[in-house]
């Protein structure tokens, strides 16, 4: 436990300066759209780093390090296959659907752009996409509160449920105030935070123990396979499907709605190469460096931790002064709240603009905002009772939602973007098939099963798009 009042105090300066944001841009939110979109005005740089810090969340500064300090550089193969679907959502993704979506009826939601990408007369692909997101944001939201009440149980020896509420509580009083706004802006002033303690803490651990040439011997003393990306920490030769699905973890960006919203978000199609390359350096260097944080506790520390998802915060604790401290680990809090804040935001999209009009027929912009600040709360609540179970595994929970949402959503997205043969039929029966595939593919193991769910999810469903497509063609131009 970190019982420093100079920490706490830092903490609270952090938190007191995240209102101040969600303040700010209260002022500055006027409808519906401002509040979803940030009224498509998000420079080139704070949409790129917001979408970055919006999808890597805690995983990133306890999940990853703590993978990476258990398989050593065989973590690589996640970081590089994270890496390529950052750059391949930019280049092949967030241009076509910045002018897309703005051009069919300025959607602001994935669901939107899809009803009108297909001229969709009634709602049901509408309904099953914001359900589909809805369904896996609940478990991605909970595993993020699941991380804050960890962190603040671990650094302040808090009560674990006390410091889940804590945690919703904050995230919702400038998610439900500011709305788009407040979490782009935000999300860039945590992406600063979170990439100084990226950097400092390996460095400080290698100057700690004396310089690379100890870190390299303390490492290769425990075992010299933590070095070696094409084998496992037992010497043995990483299969095909280990190395595919590592890098089927790109896939996943194509599917990601609260990254999606950023490339929606852009002030100009004109902004996506600058924004891209800010993008695509930002994830090289945070994946890099959170493996080195792994790489780092494994040289620092002579007996094994019990939990090596907690090395990021116990080299913090023992490397740096209190007010550094307190900093850092703030830096996981902003993670963590990076991310759940555009979750919810995106969930609240989806029931206020997507499902709550075929309810209603008749809905003024601003009921439309109130309906999306009420359902900021519903999800955060629903979310809340998923985290309330301290044992589930973070990175088990985070990999289904990434998974779900990626076979489900994202050979949608890509496919509605170049197939102008793709028809409504083909949209709705392959997120279906792609979000029910992960379900079923966890509930068996060996052989091909060993694969993550992603990878045959995100095939089979663009495979659906091509047969059904050409089964059941279009009878009228849909708009492309």
């Amino acid at each position: 436990m970190l019982a420093s009042i100079t920490s706490a105090l830092v903490f609270c300066f952090y938190i007191g300066v995240i209102l101040c944001i969600g303040v700010i841009a209260f002022r500055r939110t006027n409808d519906s759209s401002d509040y979803f979109l940030g009224g498509r005005k998000l420079s080139p740089g704070v949409a790129a780093i917001s979408a970055g810090a919006s999808d890597m969340s805690g995983w990133t500064l306890l999940g990853l390090p703590g993978f990476a300090y258990i398989a050593g550089l065989e973590a690589l193969w996640i970081a590089i296959g994270l890496v390529l679907g950052v750059a391949a959502s930019w280049i092949f993704v967030a241009k076509k659907l910045r002018l897309a979506s703005e051009k069919l009826g300025n959607a602001i939601t994935i669901p939107m752009f899809l009803h009108a990408r297909f001229e969709c007369q009634k709602p049901w692909l509408k309904i099953i996409s914001s359900l589909s997101i809805l369904v896996f944001f609940l478990f991605y939201v909970g595993s993020g509160l699941i991380a804050g009440g960890k962190l603040f149980n671990e650094v302040f020896g808090v009560d674990y449920e006390l410091a889940v509420y804590t945690s919703v509580v904050l995230i919702l009083i400038y998610t439900i105030f500011g709305g788009f706004l407040a979490v782009s802006w935000t999300d860039v002033f945590q992406a600063i935070l979170m990439l100084i303690a990226l950097v400092c803490v390996p460095i400080m651990t290698v100057y700690t123990i004396g310089g690379t040439d100890i870190f390299h011997e303390r490492v290769s003393n425990k075992n010299i396979n933590l070095f070696n990306m094409f084998t496992d920490v037992n010497g043995a030769s990483l299969t095909f499907f280990a190395i595919v699905s590592y890098l089927g973890w790109g896939l996943g960006y194509f599917g990601q709605p609260h990254v999606l919203s950023r490339f929606m978000a852009i002030k100009s199609s004109e902004s996506v190469p600058i924004a891209s390359k800010y993008g695509v350096i930002w994830a090289l260097c945070c994946y890099t460096l959170a493996i080195l944080i792994g790489l780092s506790g494994i040289s620092f520390f002579t007996e094994e931790l019990m939990d090596g998802e907690k090395v990021f915060i116990m080299l913090t604790d023992l490397l740096f002064h209190p007010v550094v401290a307190g900093l850092f680990l703030a830096a996981i809090l902003a993670a963590i709240m990076s991310t759940i804040d555009s979750q919810l935001l995106v969930c609240s999209a989806s029931l206020a603009e997507d499902l709550y009009p075929l309810i209603k027929k008749e809905i003024s912009s601003h009921q439309k905002l109130a309906a999306g600040r009420m359902t900021v709360v519903l999800i955060a609540v629903l979310a809340t009772l998923i985290a309330l179970e301290p044992d589930s595994k973070i990175l088990d929970v985070v990999s289904y939602a990434w998974a779900g949402l990626g076979a489900s959503l994202g050979p949608v997205v890509l496919f509605s973007l170049y197939y102008k043969k793709m028809t409504e039929i083909s949209a709705i029966l392959s997120i279906f098939f792609g979000g029910v595939l992960v379900l079923v593919w966890d509930l068996f193991s060996g052989g091909i099963f060993s694969l993550y769910s992603l990878v045959p999810g995100f095939i089979f469903s663009s495979l659906s798009i091509i047969l059904l497509s050409n089964m059941f063609p279009k009878k009228h131009n849909s708009q492309s």
